[in-house]
């Protein structure tokens, strides 16, 4: 059908994305326009359809999951980041002639990507057409926007009010001579305005755009997102509320002053091009990305203990994990519910930060594996479970994850686990200088796997959001490199710290708990920093093989359980009490 389209509107290709107009990593159900084409559920995907074939990229998370959700359709993955794999921006450098034309859906595809496809078709003497969204047309029933109710925060939460923020942004505006400032990235939204929504799974964002002015703040919602509270806060911060469909329009047909700050990373394909056409742009790094990462007091001190009360959770759903297992039976599925539930008591949840992953043997290999209802297998006394969980609190954004030996272990299935844990260590106890960035710091637990030759395909760690997205940057300890400079590690930033070795179809090992960094020291040699973690569950002594475990990470593990015990004790009783007592012991 789309093909036909295609054929109707004289494209030759089309480029699909996995994101929506706010280049969003996770979308609700009316954007997921690469599922609705191919099947496909991973994020970061790019899928190009010509009437002959179709070719589908996506990263390293996803290439088990792909592939089997492609087996049988046809379409060509394309696993980015290997070798002899072409990027989608080679590909279309060979594939791409004259008088042949491209065509996407602007307002789903970055501004950065989007110049970069202009600039091959225009070498190759292709044409591109950007205006219509041809899925739309075939997709009968395609779920509306969502609309859900929007909630203002209070600074006892915030620590910062709107208006402040607000401030801080004009001031960025005025040091790079734009008179305006145009913003559609979700989460920033939210944290800029001191507002959530419900428009996106396990994020809480209302679909939204801003346009800051030197005396103007323009906002772009659905009107049936637009609460009293809501409207209350946009009249004390004098904010215009506009609605959230006008935008490009409105956009298009308004008077700029100045130039326009504006991060192509950031902006729809659409906007930028309605921009272009008329007004002078400052492309600069979203200055609210890196503000909200800093985390403040306020939000620091409520991380901390949100992070404590999960971690609590955590370590009771260990305990009785263990003892279920081979006494009654569990699922992926019923361990999933089991950890939500504990989670679900703590007083401030409001839902969980992203879907639980409780993935048992071979499906662990999978980094973003989903049980269901239909895909679940019988968690035995044998093997691993891996679990990935996190939830959304009054006060914070958990993340973590520990992989669980539920019996017999083979002895590569220890050594690997046991590295991991080295690796995850070695971060967590790192100390670097000022200026030391996430890619550097990478190598920290990459290192110790690439001594015996081991290695994963996903970053060893991403920043957390505060009552936000469980994915946020800049920060990020990664080795493969990312458009524009990589972000310093500086104190405030809260991230997470999980390396993980997968062995395809056998079992997957990743241990994940979320650092936030701290000043250290300041001498004559500079400043230093440290991290704190945040999280405190213990790593399972029973996959340790400490023949691999050099003696300063045996000092390690021993002085992190010892933390646990510390912090987790107090709150524990009986059976689980003696479990931790046990499940932290020296080695």
């Amino acid at each position: 059908m789309l093909r036909q389209e295609m054929a109707n509107a004289g494209a030759d290709f089309y480029l699909v994305t996995s994101t929506d107009p706010h280049v969003s990593e996770y979308v609700g159900d009316h954007f997921k326009t690469v599922e609705y084409l191919s099947g496909c559920t991973s994020d970061n995907v790019v899928l190009i359809v010509e009437q002959d074939g179709v070719h589908l990229w996506t990263d390293g998370r996803y290439f088990i999951s792909a592939a089997l959700e492609l087996e049988g359709t046809g379409i060509i993955l394309m696993r980015s980041g290997q070798s002899g794999v072409p990027t989608v921006c080679e590909y279309l450098e060979e594939h791409l002639g004259k008088d042949r034309t491209i065509a996407w859906d602007g307002t789903c595809v970055k501004a950065a990507e989007g110049e970069k496809y202009r600039r091959i078709a225009k070498r190759k003497g292709a044409v591109v057409e950007s205006g219509e969204d041809l899925v739309d047309r075939i997709w009968i029933d395609r779920p509306p926007l969502p609309v859900h109710p929007v909630r203002v925060l209070s600074e006892d939460l915030t620590g910062r009010s709107a208006a402040s923020k607000i401030e801080a942004v004009r001031e960025f505006m005025a040091k790079n001579g734009a008179s305006h400032f145009l913003l559609s990235r979700l989460d920033d939204i939210m944290w800029l305005l001191n507002i959530r929504g419900g428009d996106v799974e396990c994020c809480p964002v209302a679909l939204s755009h801003v346009l800051i002015g030197k005396e103007t703040v323009d906002l772009f919602i659905q009107k049936g997102e637009i609460t009293d509270e809501l409207a209350s806060c946009a009249k004390e911060n004098r904010i215009k509320l506009h609605d959230y469909k006008t935008f490009l329009e409105y956009t298009g047909n308004y008077h700029f002053e100045g130039p326009i700050l504006c991060d192509h990373r950031n902006i729809s394909d659409a906007m930028l091009s309605i921009l272009a056409e008329r007004e002078e742009i400052v492309d600069r790094e979203n200055p609210t990305e890196i503000m909200k990462a800093v985390k403040n007091e306020t939000e620091i001190e409520n991380s901390k203990k949100y992070y404590l009360l999960d971690s609590v959770a955590v370590c009771r759903f260990i305990c009785r994990i263990r003892k279920a297992v081979g006494r009654e039976r569990v699922t992926e599925l019923s361990a999933a519910e089991m950890m939500d539930g504990l989670r679900a008591e703590i007083p401030g949840f409001i839902g969980l930060s992203f879907p639980t992953i409780s993935a048992y043997k071979g499906n662990a290999a999978m980094a973003h594996y989903s049980a269901d209802s239909e895909h679940c297998s019988e968690v035995k006394p044998e093997g691993m479970l891996l679990v990935d969980s996190g939830g959304q609190y009054l006060g914070a954004t958990t993340d973590v994850t520990r992989t669980i030996a539920l019996g017999e272990l083979t002895d590569e299935m220890k050594a690997d686990f046991t590295l991991v844990a080295a690796a995850h260590l070695n971060l967590m106890y790192a100390k670097f200088a000022r200026g030391t960035t996430g890619c550097q710091l990478d190598m920290l637990a990459r290192e110790i796997l690439y001594r015996y030759r081991r290695e994963f395909n996903h970053g060893t760690g991403h920043g957390i959001g505060y009552i936000l997205n469980v994915h946020e940057g800049p920060q990020r300890f990664s080795h493969t490199p990312k458009e524009g400079p990589d972000a310093d590690i500086v104190p405030g930033m809260i991230t997470s710290d999980e390396p993980g070795i997968y062995r395809e179809n056998r079992y997957g090992i990743r241990t994940e708990s979320i650092l936030l960094c701290v000043p250290d020291e300041r001498n004559g040699f500079g400043e230093f920093y440290r991290f704190e973690p945040l999280t405190y569950a213990p790593i399972d002594l029973d996959a340790i093989d400490p023949s691999y475990l050099q003696p300063l990470d045996r000092e390690r593990l021993n002085d992190y359980h010892r933390r646990v015990w510390e912090k987790i004790s107090p709150f524990l009783d009986g059976e689980e009490f003696e479990w931790l007592r046990q499940a932290t012991r020296e080695i």
